[in-house]
This record gives structure tokens, sequence and C-alpha cells, in this order.
């Protein structure tokens, strides 16, 4: 069984191209991962997430352990087979969830103590036990217990939040290694916290790289603060990291904000957005966005794109896809759904291929242009 890598191949300005190596194969980077809550990508079929060209897929730790349970899925053979998913899997920490659940938990520096949204039981979620869940999931990469600073924080407040997370790496760090269901080629990253203040980022980043880990990733960003001060954060942070580790930013985003982020050195990315809009219509193309439940859409025949490889982009019209939505039918969240993540694939493809070319610069420009352009204009 093979180790876990990341190789840099090219670079184009501060953008990267590499893979992440892993047991189960090699991640492409940058990379986007469709998010699989619950064992499962949304409305997919897995060959269809893997036929629009994933290499890698999120699971969550809080939901996966409260159903079916991580001691469950691991007497099942592990996260991979429950799943039928052979690839990389990475595993967030469940603290995003839980921090959610203001009115539901208790934290201190032990951890956070929660009461369950599906029957109200109490759980512990330390870094140790959350380290625990996620190699009895199996997953590929790991992450750290942090805690999700809210925003907007003060400076006191940052800090304070921040430090909890740089402890609570330390004891993640310390459990994966001694964690007796850890597997060779495992991977454990630390979370950068430190809201918007560069001087608790930059703090955060040598705790973490004094810590040790094999990837990093920029936490605490998305939940509110909007893209202009994501951006300017990204500018201070990222040329700070490893350059020869991977580097994940959590919970991004739109499409201009993956071309962006990817253009200021991020390697890797995850969001609900592809398919949790394709369940209510709302389809990403080259163009833009198509709001399939308009009414503007019922008697086109046109498809969302005929060039496309995904057949629900190539071979449905949107007239039928708008009835699909409008009927409240199942298969036009599948359909689109499927649409939005291979248009997801099909983009971070394209920045691999322009950063590896030495062109990045140009094809951001040409998918702002496209995306300004608007769907009715542009087909």
């Amino acid at each position: 069984m093979s180790a876990f890598g990341f190789t840099l191949k090219a670079t184009d300005g501060a953008a990267r191209t590499g893979a992440v190596h892993t047991p189960r194969g090699d991640i492409r980077t940058p990379a986007f991962m469709p998010v699989g809550t619950a064992a499962t990508v949304k409305a997919l079929y897995m060959d269809q997430v893997r036929g629009a060209g994933a290499d890698v897929i999120l699971g969550n730790t809080y939901h996966l352990m409260l159903r079916p349970g991580a001691e469950e899925v691991h007497a099942l053979g592990g996260l991979h087979k429950f799943a039928n998913w052979p690839h990389p899997i990475l595993t967030d920490s469940g603290g995003f969830q839980v921090m959610s659940l203001t009115s539901l938990r208790k934290m201190t520096e032990e951890g956070v103590n929660f009461a369950s949204h599906i029957d109200g039981s109490r759980h512990m979620l330390t870094p140790e036990r959350s380290i625990e869940i996620q190699c009895l999931l199996g997953s590929d990469i790991q992450m750290q217990l942090d805690e999700c600073t809210p925003f907007p924080a003060t400076h006191v407040e940052a800090e304070k939040s921040m430090e909890l997370s740089l402890r609570w790496a330390k004891r993640s760090r310390a459990a994966f290694e001694t964690q007796e269901h850890r597997t060779e080629g495992q991977a454990l990253f630390g979370i950068v916290q430190g809201s918007t203040y560069p001087d608790l980022r930059a703090r955060s980043i040598e705790g973490l790289t004094n810590i040790g880990f094999e990837g990093y990733s920029i936490g605490g960003l998305a939940v509110g603060e909007g893209q202009e001060m994501m951006l300017k954060v990204l500018d201070t942070t990222t040329p700070l990291l490893p350059k020869d580790r991977p580097r994940y930013l959590m919970g991004v985003g739109t499409p201009d904000d993956l071309v962006e982020s990817v253009r200021r050195g991020v390697d890797m990315f995850d969001c609900v957005m592809p398919t949790r809009n394709g369940r209510h219509g709302l389809a990403f193309t080259r163009y833009g966005k198509v709001n399939l439940k308009n009414a503007r859409h019922a008697k086109d025949h046109r498809p969302i794109d005929e060039t496309s490889d995904c057949p629900a982009a190539r071979d449905y019209s949107r007239a039928y896809l708008h009835h699909l939505i409008k009927s409240g039918e199942m298969l036009g969240s599948m359909l689109v759904s499927w649409i939005n993540i291979a248009y997801y694939q099909s983009l971070m493809a394209g920045m691999r291929d322009a950063i590896a070319d030495g062109r990045f610069d140009a094809f951001a420009a040409q998918f702002k242009a496209d995306q300004a352009a608007n769907d009715i204009a542009a087909l």
C-alpha cells in the first residue's frame, strides 16, 4: 500500500496544479470534492459522480457518527465499501455541524457535548473521538477537530477561538498517531483559523506547521464575510502555507469563488452548492446560472449545453427539465444535480490544463466573459 503524498507539477503565478497521492488513487488538483454527507452525494449514483470526473468525495463525520454509526460502518467494511466508492474519501471532523447546533451544544476545553438533531441523544465529540470516528470510517484524508470561528468576531474572540483550535490540533495529531484503527497511507490535515485577522492566521499557520500535518485546510471562511473579504484573507494566508503540502479551502463555493481561489494558490475545495441548487432546479453552466423553474424554459427545446460530455446537460431539453422541476419529479433533481457536478468537474479540469500550459489568466478572463454573457445571449 502506497503512502500519502503530494506532487506539485506546475505553477502559473500563484495558481498550482498537481496531484495528491493516496493508496486509493490520485486526486488531481485543483480538485472539487462533491459532498457525500451521509455516504451519498445527494441525488446521484456513485458511477455518475465518478464519470463526471471526480477523484474524491467528502463524507460527514457528524452525520455518519449519528446514523448509522462509525462502529457500524467499520463492521460493514468501512465507508468506501459501504458507499460503493473505492476511490479517495475525505472526511471532515464533525466540528462545523456541532458548532452550528448553538442551542443544543456545550463547548469546553475537552470538546463539545451536544444533542443529536435526530433523537435528542447526548454525545461528546472530542479531538480524540473525532479521529477515532474518522479512522473507523476509513477515510483517506481526515480533519483535526477545530472550532469554526463565527463571523463577525472581534480580535479577542477570534484569538481565543484560534488558540483553542491549535490545542485541539495538537491533541488530534497525537490521537491520529496512536489510533488503533488507523491504516497505512491515511493523512491528517490541520485547519487554519483566525477569522479575518492576518496576524491570527499567521500565528495559526505557525502553530500548525510546528505540529506537522500532511496537508493544511483554511477554515472559517464562506461564513458570511463575502467574497471580497474571503479573497483578502487568502491573499495573506496561502503564501504562508507550506508549498509542498496540499491546501484545502473548506466549504467554498461558487464557480467564481473557485477560479479566484485557485488564482491565489488553493488546491482543494468542497461545497454543497452544486447538489443543493440542483435539487431546486438551478443549473450551473458555462454561461452562468439557469433557473429551470422560470416559465421561459417551458417551450425551449435546447439542452443545457449541447457540447457537454454529461448526458443530463446534453440529451434533455430545457422544456423537459422545467417540466420535471415544476412537477416535483425526483428525476428533475437528479438530472440538474448531475449537470452541476459535471460542470464543476469540467471547470476544475479546465483550470488544471490552463495552469499546466501557463495560460491561467487567459482562462480566467474567458471564464468571466462567458459567465457575464448570460445564458440567453450566449446560446
